[in-house]
């Protein structure tokens, strides 16, 4: 498996530290960051950015006043940063529609996209569409927004000297081992005895995880969003990879974020007993730098990365005919096909 520029940094890097590394790559880009709020691991990867001399930072998220928080906190640093928010709802489509809109107003040229937006809820929701939630958020919210600012990452393309330079990141989880896409039921209507084999969990979790009984299991619910993320990318590459633009997926590691906070007493200490090494919200958003800024990595089409560096994922979170059918279900959801002259 191909390295990264610094084989060293691992688990205890952090954003700051790579940013440093990469500063001359950050310098003079324009770059979209879904998803941030005070304290979060948007919050660390814009902040370890900003310093860095970016042409334009774009902070998309659901609520103004967080967006507006961390705007100031970049500012603290980095006054001269030039910052702009951009308020939308990944579980609306019709939010998303129209924040896609603004975003194309404000530049025709995005270098780099971190989707780092994800929601983890503990009850059984869905999207304003009807879509289960941490499916319809996590995974198809950020298909469309992604696929209507797509002109913008083409542009950059175009205008860089840089083949590969010009980057989709995905921020994943290793949770996606939790739950292949199930094709027939991603609502989640039936129990996994229902659901052909290839789309059953693994064998072997915990029944707090996944109760034979219920069809409904929140952690294989986030699972599943997770592996749609690492199959974006997927097919990203396969479309875009030949223009010039590299999408990769990222694992950030075990961070105490809001995510964790909004589980119940139950399902925190689950995710109390999965985690090794406990990171930092610095630590936990430097593989995402990496994976957008990482010059080494101009030459290598997509990957999974984590702890700053490219790491196997599940092999039904990288097939590349998986990644099309996923492809094509994205585009029914939304109701809207969408052509990258490679698929």
């Amino acid at each position: 498996m191909k390295s990264t520029t610094w084989p060293t940094f691992g688990d205890t890097t952090t954003a700051t530290e790579v940013a440093d590394a990469f500063s001359d790559q950050i310098r003079g880009k324009n770059v979209l960051l879904v998803g941030v709020s005070p304290n979060s691991l948007g919050e660390h990867i814009a902040l370890a950015i900003s310093r860095h001399s970016p042409s334009l930072v774009i902070l998309a998220s659901r609520t103004a006043s967080k967006i507006n928080q961390v705007i100031d906190s970049i500012h603290a640093s980095k006054p001269s940063c030039l910052v702009k928010s951009l308020t939308l709802d990944l579980s609306s489509q019709s939010s998303i529609r129209s924040a896609a809109k603004e975003l194309n107003a404000l530049t025709q040229k995005l270098d780099i996209i971190i989707n780092n937006a994800a929601l983890n809820v503990p009850d059984y929701e869905t999207t304003q569409e009807g879509i289960e939630m941490h499916f319809g958020t996590n995974h198809i919210g950020l298909f469309l927004l992604t696929n209507l600012v797509l002109p913008s990452v083409l542009s950059a393309v175009s205008s860089s000297a840089v083949p590969g330079s010009t980057r989709i990141v995905n921020m994943t989880s290793a949770g996606h081992r939790l739950s292949p896409i199930r094709f027939s039921d991603y609502n989640f209507r039936k129990v996994a005895s229902e659901l052909p084999m290839e789309e059953r969990p693994p064998e072997g979790l915990p029944k707090a995880l996944t109760d034979p009984e219920r069809p409904y299991s929140p952690f294989v619910a986030y699972g599943q969003s997770k592996t749609g993320n690492i199959l974006f990318s997927v097919s990203l590459t396969e479309a875009l990879g030949g223009r010039g633009v590299r999408s990769f997926s990222v694992h950030p590691g075990s961070i105490w974020t809001g995510l964790a906070r909004n589980l119940d007493e139950q399902g925190q200490a689950l995710i109390k007993a999965t985690g090794k090494v406990w990171k930092t919200g610095d630590q936990g958003a430097a593989t995402a730098v990496v994976a957008a800024f990482d010059p080494k990595l101009n030459d290598v089409l997509g990957g999974y990365l984590a702890d700053c560096q490219l790491a196997p994922a599940a092999e039904f979170a990288t097939d590349p005919k998986i990644a099309e059918r996923l492809w094509d279900l994205s585009e029914e959801l939304v109701g809207e096909k969408f052509d990258l002259g490679g698929k």
